[in-house]
């Protein structure tokens, strides 16, 4: 979402509280054993700010005989580029009592250093960005390697749905902020080479519209230049070695 939605962001609340039902399982996935510096993208009116301050008391109800040093850290950060929606999410950090930096940006353009991310949370958002190659660019980019992307999303159903859905999408995108109904993010971070699949499932959303849902974990790999490089590295030192040893 690049432009404001003031009558959006004051209906968005309401209007998916009866999902946030179903939707409230995979928030809790999303935010299952969380550590270290964690974006959330799109953060919205942050909904997913309840389940990070879970995540982090969860982590913080160690043994007696463990240090706070030991414990497992959680930073997290936001992008979120609608002030509106800033702004409700500003009051859902302070009720859920969780310290939390959110960026006036988008997913096309995160303002944070290359490799300073752990693991980047994408929760029905996707659907809504202009670009979503120079997203998902970002994601990789600020993503260390080895870290998690994890994601939440409604994507193309295909057959009598699926055309249903790209029909009415010019229409629902007005209404709903810029949301397609027909995008395919899943498929699109599957066939990423900068991305390695952990764990992927397509599931009925309930919604006739909006369905169905994808949920994944992907892991960042390491930059192929590096690997590259790496391999490049231990062939010289292979011939090297070859060279000072015996022949025969």
């Amino acid at each position: 979402m690049t432009d404001d939605h003031p009558l959006f962001a004051a209906l968005y609340d309401p209007l998916t509280k009866p999902a946030e039902t179903v939707f409230a399982p995979h928030r809790e996935w999303l935010a299952k054993d969380l550590s270290g510096h964690v974006l959330d993208v799109g953060t919205g009116t942050g909904a997913m700010f309840p389940y990070y301050a879970a995540a982090r008391n969860s982590a913080h109800q160690t043994p007696d005989d463990t240090s706070a040093g030991d414990r497992p850290s959680l930073t997290v950060s936001a992008v979120e580029p609608d002030r509106h929606m800033r702004r409700r999410a500003v009051t859902r950090a302070e009720e859920a009592g969780l310290d939390v930096t959110i960026y006036d940006a988008g997913a096309e353009s995160i303002p944070l250093a290359d490799d300073s991310v752990d693991v980047a949370v994408v929760s029905l958002v996707l659907c809504t960005v202009d670009d979503l190659d120079a997203s998902i660019d970002e994601l990789a980019r600020v993503l260390r390697p080895g870290g998690e992307l994890r994601i939440l999303e409604h994507v193309h159903a295909g057959g009598v749905t699926g055309s249903v859905q790209s029909a009415v999408t010019p229409a629902w995108k007005r209404v709903a902020a810029g949301c397609h109904l027909d995008r395919e993010s899943g498929d699109r971070l599957l066939a990423d080479d900068r991305f390695e699949t952990l764990e992927f499932e397509r599931l009925d959303s309930s919604f006739p519209l909006v369905t169905p849902l994808v949920r994944g974990r992907f892991r960042r790999k390491r930059d192929r230049d590096a690997s590259t490089g790496l391999d490049a590295l231990a062939s010289e030192l292979r011939a090297a070695v070859d060279t000072l040893l015996p022949t025969g």
